[in-house]
């Protein structure tokens, strides 16, 4: 059975202050993939996103989203998105981690309006998902980097999204909890036929975790991770000829195996 599209872009061009950042790109991610966006810093992998979700415009091309142009889609609760700077805010923030999670629920037409008991019981499962339900009462500016991160997943979760869109969720935090948190995301791939796109500098995780490789360097490449594909062939596009990723595919047993 063909895996039909959710995200589609064709020619895709986009520009700030007169430069390109994103050059004629053209790629397809299905529903179900698990996407690791790498590239260097600066490569226009933020700008991507942003463009995806109509943040900013794209100055040539198309994109298309479950089959529809952007130009004309609406339905913006099946894609959810965690940017970059997510946890960055005031530790004496007031909410714990159930009510900072059930603002997920407030839709443009439910403002002011107060949360049903079925908002709540979606609020326990995400975060119940994110393992996340034994801290539900706990001050959201009490919790670690790792938790943080969990929370505003599981509020990106909470709206029961088809495409999750996060923007390098993991910076600044200890490799265990980063390899547990890629644990978690590849646990709802699987389980819920999550469709995941996740800008990552963890090349180790993105080969071994994830099932498609979209490097971005004003350029974007995209190949599905296969037991054929040589990583090095498709990150030099982006990260230049002298760039060497030193990988093997047995080392993903024991640092990103199942537990």
């Amino acid at each position: 059975m063909t895996a039909a599209p959710a995200i589609e872009a064709q020619g895709l061009t986009i520009t700030r202050s007169g430069a390109t950042v994103i050059n004629d790109a053209s790629f397809v991610i299905n529903r179900g993939d698990y996407v690791g966006m790498v590239g260097p810093n600066g490569g226009g992998k933020t700008t991507l996103l942003q463009a995806l979700l109509g943040v900013i415009p794209a100055a040539g091309g198309s994109i298309r989203l479950f089959g529809r142009d952007k130009k004309t889609f609406s339905d913006w609760e099946r894609i959810a998105y965690v940017a970059q700077d997510a946890i960055n805010f005031d530790a004496s923030f007031p909410l714990t981690v159930r009510e900072l999670t059930g603002l997920g629920r407030i839709t443009r037409d439910r403002l002011g309006r107060p949360l049903r008991q079925e908002d709540w019981h979606a609020v326990d499962e995400a975060l119940g998902l994110m393992e996340m339900d034994d801290l539900a009462d706990r001050r959201i500016g009490r919790l670690s980097g790792g938790q943080k991160q969990r929370v505003f997943v599981a509020k990106a979760l909470v709206r029961d999204p088809e495409v999750l869109l996060l923007d390098e969720p993991v910076t600044g935090v200890d490799a265990d909890t980063q390899k547990r948190f890629y644990k978690k995301l590849s646990d709802l791939n699987a389980s819920h036929g999550l469709t995941i796109v996740i800008v990552s500098h963890d090349l180790a995780a993105v080969f071994c975790r994830m099932s498609k490789v979209m490097c971005v360097n004003r350029d974007v490449y995209i190949a599905d991770i296969t037991d054929d594909l040589e990583p090095n062939e498709i990150l030099r596009e982006v990260y230049g000829d002298h760039f060497h990723f030193v990988f093997h595919r047995h080392e993903c047993t024991g640092v990103f195996a199942d537990e």
